[in-house]
């Protein structure tokens, strides 16, 4: 039986990064088992001599920080090293590497990726065009967006279009429905609006579809979720896609974020032509 360690994850911002990067690592090991615990907005010692005094009453502490304040880092550090506590920073090494290549002195101000710029406001832009016009709605004005994703009903295009969102792309998605128009602007597209199809499996999209008609309670759902019917759903879908040269992208066994990242590569792909 695999030991549990006790994870925390300390920062001296909101934790989103650090959270991240620690996502990424536990990834890299099939047998980890542990619990984890998140302090967000650790700024003075008092909260670290806390942190670690909890991190002692506990079997097989871990700590990994994100703190960008020089000595605050160098007492956590410290300080979990008398403790014997295991003790990675994440971006010290990183920050300090960057420093003397770019031949600049960090700022080592916390939250300092969350300043409100034009980037910032660019993002939050997309967020509410995004938002707006999630699953077909408000459709006149959709070559203003910079993404628009076609796909049948559970393709993942909504969670695809709000992670792009995030990433500041104004994106629509829209649903396919047997004999369904789409609009005309698309077939005329003209402008710089990246047009992208999502498919699926019809096996697994009929597992998804049974699932949420499952949850919904709904009875009267019989086509929605038969696989003859979903094949043909997909195959229709995919001949609108080739027959207006729409790059096609195959969901079934990726995660929004190697979905959305496929999108950006053909995004970038398009600006060069």
């Amino acid at each position: 039986m695999n030991e549990k360690y006790n994870v925390y994850l300390v920062s001296d911002s909101t934790g989103e990064t650090l959270d991240r990067i620690f996502l990424s690592l536990k990834s890299q090991f099939a047998n980890f088992e542990y619990a984890k615990k998140e302090y967000a907005f650790v700024r003075t010692e008092q909260q670290i001599d806390k942190i670690i005094s909890d991190c002692k009453k506990l079997q097989n502490p871990i700590i990994l920080y994100t703190i960008v304040e020089t000595k605050l880092a160098k007492y956590i550090s410290s300080t979990s090293q008398k403790s014997n506590v295991p003790c990675f920073g994440i971006l010290g090494n990183l920050i300090l590497t960057f420093s003397k290549l770019l031949n600049q002195k960090a700022i080592h101000k916390p939250s300092a990726q969350h300043v409100l710029d034009d980037e910032y406001y660019k993002r939050i832009e997309a967020i509410q065009f995004t938002m707006s016009h999630d699953d077909g709605k408000k459709l006149n004005d959709i070559l203003s967006a910079d993404i628009i994703l076609l796909g049948v009903s559970r393709t993942s295009k909504t969670p695809t279009s709000i992670y792009l969102a995030n990433r500041g792309f104004k994106t629509i998605n829209i649903p396919l429905v047997l004999d369904q128009k789409i609009p005309e602007g698309l077939h005329s597209n003209n402008s710089k609006t990246c047009v992208i199809g999502l498919i699926a499996d019809p096996e697994r999209l009929a597992d998804i579809r049974r699932n949420r008609v499952a949850i919904m309670k709904e009875k009267n759902l019989k086509e929605y979720t038969n696989l003859d019917s979903i094949k043909e759903e997909v195959d229709q879908s995919k001949r609108l896609f080739k027959k207006n040269n729409w790059p096609i992208i195959d969901v079934t066994r990726k995660s929004v974020e190697e979905t959305a990242a496929s999108i950006l590569k053909i995004l970038e792909i398009q600006k060069t032509k």
